[in-house]
């Protein structure tokens, strides 16, 4: 029946339901993303140690004191790792999210399973021979594969990292920063396409699909 209708539907009008726990499962992630996101940028611009120890030195300078090259380091250290710890903390709700976001999708609705879904848009691409609408479907649930696999990535790297005083985990913390860091950047690149394809689709071929997410 699911289907069938799933065929039967116009190609743009296209629209996947949303149940309570997926939307707030959402947002609480969009925020708690960006807000981890601010921390990143923050501690590795504005508060970067090394782009503080002058403005440390300068300012006790100009106060009558002085202070040595590794006491302003020292100082302006503290500024980017409060930003980092809570960074970490930030990064432990994001893990926490990532496994109830498990939940959700074995305990979840049928409809709602991300495997299911990319079922749909594979019969959907093959049912409509000719045209990219099956194709661009298939494209955004390959997207979703793509965000929960750098986000599981972001959360076991960053896992490691947290718990770096492990010796095991210390003898490969060089790697794990690498990897960590490099999938940050395809958080970025997926976050940027996600919503500009959202606003897109929003405000042209797909109406309605941020009420949606807000609405079920």
């Amino acid at each position: 029946m699911e289907t069938a209708t799933l065929l039967n539907t116009p190609p743009l009008m296209f629209m996947d339901k949303h149940s309570l726990a997926i939307r707030i499962w959402h947002w609480l992630t969009f925020i708690v993303l960006a807000a981890s996101l601010v921390m990143v940028l923050l501690a590795s611009t504005m508060f970067s140690t090394k782009g503080n120890i002058s403005m440390v030195t300068e300012q006790v300078e100009n106060k009558g004191g002085s202070v040595t090259a590794v006491q302003a380091r020292a100082v302006a250290h503290e500024y980017s790792d409060k930003l980092w710890m809570m960074h970490k903390y930030i990064g432990y709700g994001l893990c926490f999210l990532l496994l109830c976001r498990m939940v959700i999708e074995i305990a979840g609705p049928q409809q709602e399973k991300l495997a299911v879904k990319i079922k749909n848009a594979l019969r959907l691409r093959k049912s409509t021979p000719g045209k990219n609408t099956g194709s661009h479907f298939l494209f955004v649930k390959d997207g979703y594969v793509f965000f929960y696999a750098i986000f599981l990535v972001m959360a076991i790297t960053g896992l490691g990292l947290a718990f770096e005083d492990v010796p095991l985990l210390h003898s490969i913390h060089k790697p794990l920063i690498k990897v960590h860091e490099f999938t940050q950047y395809l958080m970025y690149l997926y976050i940027i396409v996600h919503i500009v394809g959202v606003i897109r689709a929003d405000t042209t071929d797909s109406k309605g699909i941020v009420s949606g997410m807000i609405h079920g």
